[in-house]
């Protein structure tokens, strides 16, 4: 029996009793008896407005996640396998990853070759300039394309 249930039961009782209002008793009784009902009407009222935004919320939170997987998405791009950039799948060698510190704010970038051939880019975090002088130590020719491979 939920709040409102009990209500209805106790006015229900207070009538049948047949109480008379007129005396100071029966007066006082039937004021709590109202307030009690004023109570219950709030309450009600509070607990439809919060299953309601509790369903809102839920289908918000739906649509959060439909757009982080569209604005995150994890899934290799190079080929139709689902798998993560950082997989072992063979079909995403060919993009090395970098991972740098910002000196400013210690936020952790991942930077490609080509970004890193560019000499510097500015923090996505806090804007600091940060400059790079990357000489490739590697035997191959595929990746230091115009430097003397040593």
């Amino acid at each position: 029996m939920d709040i409102c249930e009990k209500i209805a039961y106790i006015n229900g009782l207070t009538e049948g009793l047949d109480l008379d209002k007129t005396t100071k008793e029966g007066k006082i009784l039937a004021a709590v008896i109202e307030l009690l009902e004023d109570i219950t009407e709030e309450i009600c009222q509070i607990e439809d407005a919060c299953d309601d935004m509790s369903e809102q919320l839920d289908a918000v939170d739906e649509d959060l996640a439909r757009l982080e997987d569209v604005i995150y998405d994890d899934d290799c791009d190079c080929c139709d396998c689902d798998c993560d950039d950082d997989c072992d799948c063979g079909c995403c060698d060919d993009e090395e990853l970098y991972e740098i510190e910002c000196p400013n704010c210690h936020d952790t970038i991942y930077l490609d070759y080509d970004m890193i051939e560019e000499g510097g880019i500015k923090c996505p975090n806090c804007d600091t300039e940060l400059e790079f002088d990357f000489n490739c130590d590697c035997d191959c020719d595929d990746c230091c394309e115009g430097e003397d491979a040593e």
